[in-house]
Protein backbone atom coordinates (compact mmCIF):
# COMPACT_ATOMS: atom_id res chain seq x y z
CA UNK A 1 0.00 0.00 0.00
CA UNK A 2 2.69 2.19 0.87
CA UNK A 3 4.18 1.57 -2.17
CA UNK A 4 0.99 2.38 -4.54
CA UNK A 5 0.25 5.85 -2.39
CA UNK A 6 4.33 6.43 -3.06
CA UNK A 7 4.06 6.06 -7.02
CA UNK A 8 0.33 7.88 -6.74
CA UNK A 9 2.31 10.80 -5.59
CA UNK A 10 5.01 10.73 -8.11
CA UNK A 11 2.33 10.53 -11.11
CA UNK A 12 0.23 13.55 -9.43
CA UNK A 13 3.33 15.33 -8.97
CA UNK A 14 4.42 14.51 -12.27
CA UNK A 15 1.31 15.32 -14.11
CA UNK A 16 1.57 18.47 -12.28
CA UNK A 17 4.81 20.15 -11.95
CA UNK A 18 5.74 19.06 -16.33
CA UNK A 19 2.76 20.88 -17.64
CA UNK A 20 2.85 24.48 -16.65
CA UNK A 21 0.14 26.68 -18.11
CA UNK A 22 1.60 28.40 -21.19
CA UNK A 23 -0.23 32.06 -20.00
CA UNK A 24 1.80 32.28 -17.55
CA UNK A 25 4.50 32.37 -18.71
CA UNK A 26 4.40 35.80 -20.22
CA UNK A 27 4.44 37.35 -16.99
CA UNK A 28 7.63 38.10 -15.35
CA UNK A 29 9.00 35.45 -12.85
CA UNK A 30 7.29 32.74 -13.75
CA UNK A 31 8.81 31.03 -16.56
CA UNK A 32 12.23 30.63 -14.15
CA UNK A 33 12.16 29.65 -10.37
CA UNK A 34 15.31 31.83 -9.53
CA UNK A 35 13.14 34.78 -8.03
CA UNK A 36 10.97 32.65 -6.18
CA UNK A 37 13.47 30.37 -4.57
CA UNK A 38 15.92 33.70 -4.10
CA UNK A 39 12.98 35.81 -2.68
CA UNK A 40 11.96 33.40 -0.39
CA UNK A 41 15.48 32.02 0.92
CA UNK A 42 16.82 35.43 1.74
CA UNK A 43 13.72 36.66 3.57
CA UNK A 44 14.92 33.44 5.63
CA UNK A 45 18.65 34.57 5.96
CA UNK A 46 17.93 38.02 7.25
CA UNK A 47 15.00 37.18 9.47
CA UNK A 48 17.00 34.77 11.23
CA UNK A 49 20.68 35.81 10.75
CA UNK A 50 21.46 39.14 9.06
CA UNK A 51 18.80 41.38 10.67
CA UNK A 52 19.02 40.73 13.85
CA UNK A 53 23.25 40.62 13.70
CA UNK A 54 22.81 43.89 12.19
CA UNK A 55 20.55 45.69 14.25
CA UNK A 56 21.99 44.05 18.20
CA UNK A 57 23.93 47.10 18.32
CA UNK A 58 21.87 49.92 16.74
CA UNK A 59 19.03 51.85 18.38
CA UNK A 60 15.48 51.10 16.67
CA UNK A 61 14.55 52.77 13.06
CA UNK A 62 11.37 55.47 13.71
CA UNK A 63 9.37 54.13 10.55
CA UNK A 64 5.80 55.28 11.36
CA UNK A 65 5.29 57.56 8.48
CA UNK A 66 6.51 54.21 5.90
CA UNK A 67 4.46 52.31 7.99
CA UNK A 68 1.48 54.06 8.03
CA UNK A 69 1.89 54.86 4.20
CA UNK A 70 3.10 50.75 3.42
CA UNK A 71 0.04 49.46 5.70
CA UNK A 72 -2.69 51.43 4.19
CA UNK A 73 -1.32 51.07 0.30
CA UNK A 74 -1.78 47.00 1.24
CA UNK A 75 -5.63 48.45 2.49
CA UNK A 76 -6.20 48.99 -0.92
CA UNK A 77 -4.18 46.15 -2.81
CA UNK A 78 -6.01 43.54 -1.05
CA UNK A 79 -9.65 45.39 -1.26
CA UNK A 80 -8.59 45.31 -5.07
CA UNK A 81 -7.62 41.68 -5.37
CA UNK A 82 -11.13 40.45 -3.31
CA UNK A 83 -12.77 42.45 -5.99
CA UNK A 84 -10.93 40.71 -8.76
CA UNK A 85 -11.54 37.49 -7.75
CA UNK A 86 -14.75 38.01 -6.72
CA UNK A 87 -15.57 38.96 -10.36
CA UNK A 88 -13.29 36.36 -11.88
CA UNK A 89 -15.10 33.83 -11.06
CA UNK A 90 -15.80 33.63 -6.84
CA UNK A 91 -19.12 35.44 -7.37
CA UNK A 92 -19.74 34.49 -11.14
CA UNK A 93 -20.33 31.17 -11.51
CA UNK A 94 -17.61 29.76 -9.89
CA UNK A 95 -18.78 26.12 -8.15
CA UNK A 96 -17.83 25.44 -4.55
CA UNK A 97 -17.87 22.00 -5.10
CA UNK A 98 -15.87 21.30 -7.94
CA UNK A 99 -14.39 24.14 -10.16
CA UNK A 100 -11.91 23.43 -13.16
CA UNK A 101 -9.21 25.94 -14.17
CA UNK A 102 -10.31 27.94 -17.03
CA UNK A 103 -7.08 27.84 -19.29
CA UNK A 104 -8.30 29.54 -21.68
CA UNK A 105 -8.29 33.03 -23.47
CA UNK A 106 -11.01 34.21 -22.13
CA UNK A 107 -11.39 37.59 -20.27
CA UNK A 108 -12.69 35.62 -17.14
CA UNK A 109 -9.83 33.19 -17.56
CA UNK A 110 -6.90 36.12 -18.24
CA UNK A 111 -8.47 38.09 -15.01
CA UNK A 112 -8.24 35.35 -12.81
CA UNK A 113 -4.52 34.71 -13.97
CA UNK A 114 -4.01 38.37 -13.69
CA UNK A 115 -5.64 38.66 -9.78
CA UNK A 116 -3.27 35.39 -9.32
CA UNK A 117 0.10 36.83 -10.41
CA UNK A 118 -0.52 39.95 -8.21
CA UNK A 119 -1.86 38.00 -5.25
CA UNK A 120 1.86 36.01 -5.45
CA UNK A 121 3.72 39.30 -5.86
CA UNK A 122 2.00 40.39 -3.00
CA UNK A 123 2.88 37.62 -0.66
CA UNK A 124 6.55 38.54 -1.70
CA UNK A 125 5.60 42.54 -0.91
CA UNK A 126 4.40 41.40 2.51
CA UNK A 127 8.05 40.46 3.99
CA UNK A 128 8.20 44.06 4.46
CA UNK A 129 5.81 43.41 7.51
CA UNK A 130 8.73 41.03 9.32
CA UNK A 131 11.79 43.48 7.92
CA UNK A 132 10.04 46.63 9.40
CA UNK A 133 9.80 44.36 12.48
CA UNK A 134 13.51 44.33 12.87
CA UNK A 135 14.08 47.41 11.86
CA UNK A 136 11.84 48.78 14.86
CA UNK A 137 13.49 45.86 17.12
CA UNK A 138 10.38 44.34 17.92
CA UNK A 139 11.37 40.56 17.52
CA UNK A 140 8.76 39.61 20.31
CA UNK A 141 6.32 39.84 17.00
CA UNK A 142 8.68 37.43 14.70
CA UNK A 143 6.99 34.39 15.62
CA UNK A 144 7.33 31.32 14.28
CA UNK A 145 3.95 31.05 13.11
CA UNK A 146 4.46 35.04 11.27
CA UNK A 147 7.36 33.36 9.41
CA UNK A 148 6.30 30.07 8.68
CA UNK A 149 3.15 31.90 6.95
CA UNK A 150 4.70 34.47 4.90
CA UNK A 151 7.57 31.72 3.82
CA UNK A 152 4.49 29.37 2.59
CA UNK A 153 2.54 31.68 1.24
CA UNK A 154 5.42 33.55 -0.93
CA UNK A 155 6.95 30.14 -1.78
CA UNK A 156 3.74 27.87 -2.81
CA UNK A 157 1.80 30.44 -4.99
CA UNK A 158 4.24 30.36 -7.49
CA UNK A 159 3.46 27.25 -8.21
CA UNK A 160 -0.35 28.14 -7.72
CA UNK A 161 0.37 31.07 -10.83
CA UNK A 162 2.41 28.61 -13.07
CA UNK A 163 0.14 25.53 -13.36
CA UNK A 164 -3.09 26.24 -12.29
CA UNK A 165 -3.92 29.75 -12.21
CA UNK A 166 -7.55 29.61 -10.59
CA UNK A 167 -10.21 27.10 -10.03
CA UNK A 168 -10.60 25.57 -6.84
CA UNK A 169 -7.11 26.07 -5.14
CA UNK A 170 -7.89 29.63 -5.85
CA UNK A 171 -10.52 29.91 -2.97
CA UNK A 172 -8.53 30.68 -0.33
CA UNK A 173 -7.63 33.72 -1.79
CA UNK A 174 -10.21 36.29 -1.15
CA UNK A 175 -10.72 35.44 1.76
CA UNK A 176 -7.17 35.59 2.96
CA UNK A 177 -7.64 39.05 0.99
CA UNK A 178 -10.49 39.99 3.03
CA UNK A 179 -8.66 39.15 6.18
CA UNK A 180 -5.63 41.50 5.04
CA UNK A 181 -8.38 44.54 4.38
CA UNK A 182 -9.19 44.37 8.17
CA UNK A 183 -5.58 43.10 9.34
CA UNK A 184 -3.54 46.15 7.52
CA UNK A 185 -6.32 48.80 8.68
CA UNK A 186 -5.47 47.86 12.00
CA UNK A 187 -2.12 47.82 11.43
CA UNK A 188 -2.01 51.18 10.26
CA UNK A 189 -4.43 52.42 12.65
CA UNK A 190 -1.71 50.92 15.41
CA UNK A 191 1.34 52.77 13.50
CA UNK A 192 -0.45 56.63 13.80
CA UNK A 193 0.14 56.50 17.28
CA UNK A 194 -0.99 56.50 20.88
CA UNK A 195 -4.19 58.84 19.60
CA UNK A 196 -5.29 56.33 17.61
CA UNK A 197 -5.11 52.90 19.73
CA UNK A 198 -7.90 53.78 21.43
CA UNK A 199 -10.42 52.70 17.94
CA UNK A 200 -8.60 49.73 17.86
CA UNK A 201 -9.29 47.38 20.79
CA UNK A 202 -10.87 44.41 18.86
CA UNK A 203 -6.97 43.04 18.20
CA UNK A 204 -8.27 40.03 19.36
CA UNK A 205 -11.01 39.77 17.00
CA UNK A 206 -8.68 39.91 14.17
CA UNK A 207 -7.19 36.76 14.86
CA UNK A 208 -10.34 35.38 15.58
CA UNK A 209 -11.39 35.98 11.71
CA UNK A 210 -8.09 34.51 10.76
CA UNK A 211 -9.11 31.09 12.36
CA UNK A 212 -12.74 31.39 10.84
CA UNK A 213 -11.31 31.87 7.61
CA UNK A 214 -9.03 28.52 8.31
CA UNK A 215 -12.32 26.36 9.34
CA UNK A 216 -14.05 27.91 6.46
CA UNK A 217 -11.06 26.83 3.78
CA UNK A 218 -10.30 23.37 5.16
CA UNK A 219 -14.03 22.64 5.16
CA UNK A 220 -14.54 23.48 1.17
CA UNK A 221 -10.88 21.47 0.43
CA UNK A 222 -12.37 18.70 2.47
CA UNK A 223 -15.15 18.84 0.60
CA UNK A 224 -13.14 18.98 -2.44
CA UNK A 225 -11.28 15.80 -1.83
CA UNK A 226 -14.53 13.66 -2.02
CA UNK A 227 -14.93 14.58 -5.62
CA UNK A 228 -11.55 12.03 -6.75
CA UNK A 229 -12.96 12.68 -10.09
CA UNK A 230 -12.47 16.35 -9.87
CA UNK A 231 -10.29 17.73 -12.82
CA UNK A 232 -7.79 19.90 -10.51
CA UNK A 233 -4.41 19.05 -10.15
CA UNK A 234 -4.22 17.19 -7.00
CA UNK A 235 -0.88 17.73 -5.94
CA UNK A 236 -2.14 21.31 -5.30
CA UNK A 237 -5.07 20.09 -3.30
CA UNK A 238 -2.93 18.22 -1.20
CA UNK A 239 -0.87 21.46 -0.45
CA UNK A 240 -3.94 23.94 0.29
CA UNK A 241 -5.12 21.16 2.44
CA UNK A 242 -1.73 20.34 4.09
CA UNK A 243 -1.10 24.64 4.95
CA UNK A 244 -4.63 25.07 5.99
CA UNK A 245 -4.48 22.48 8.87
CA UNK A 246 -1.06 23.82 9.76
CA UNK A 247 -1.85 27.39 10.09
CA UNK A 248 -5.35 26.53 11.81
CA UNK A 249 -2.85 24.85 14.65
CA UNK A 250 -0.57 27.36 14.86
CA UNK A 251 -3.16 29.93 14.96
CA UNK A 252 -4.89 28.58 17.43
CA UNK A 253 -1.84 27.85 19.51
CA UNK A 254 -0.95 31.46 19.23
CA UNK A 255 -4.94 32.83 20.43
CA UNK A 256 -4.34 30.37 23.24
CA UNK A 257 -0.88 31.86 24.44
CA UNK A 258 -1.96 35.50 23.89
CA UNK A 259 -5.82 35.70 24.96
CA UNK A 260 -6.90 32.47 26.85
CA UNK A 261 -3.79 32.16 28.89
CA UNK A 262 -4.16 36.11 29.95
CA UNK A 263 -7.84 35.73 30.61
CA UNK A 264 -7.05 33.06 33.06
CA UNK A 265 -4.05 35.24 34.88
CA UNK A 266 -6.37 37.99 35.18
CA UNK A 267 -9.15 36.05 37.09
CA UNK A 268 -8.58 36.50 41.05
CA UNK A 269 -7.03 33.25 42.87
CA UNK A 270 -8.74 31.15 45.61
CA UNK A 271 -7.28 33.00 48.36
CA UNK A 272 -8.55 36.72 46.75
CA UNK A 273 -11.89 35.66 46.50
CA UNK A 274 -11.87 34.23 49.90
CA UNK A 275 -10.70 37.63 51.23
CA UNK A 276 -13.27 39.48 48.70
CA UNK A 277 -16.09 37.43 50.42
CA UNK A 278 -14.94 38.03 54.29
CA UNK A 279 -14.93 41.83 53.12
Amino acid sequence: KMAALAIQAIEAYNETMYRPDPRSLAYPLIESHAFNVCSTLLYLFIVIFAGPRYMKNRKAFDLRKAIVVYNLTMVVVSAWMVYEFLAAGWATGYSLTCQKVDYSTSPKGLRMLRVCYVYWLSKHVEFLDTYFFIARKKTQQITFLHVFHHTIMAYTWWYGVKFAAGGLGTFHAPLNSFVHVIMYFYYGMAALGPTYRKYIWWKKYVTAIQLIQFVIIFTHIMNILLFQNCEYPPILKYIVLAYCCSFFVLFTNFWIQNYSKKSTKNLPSDKEQQRVKAE
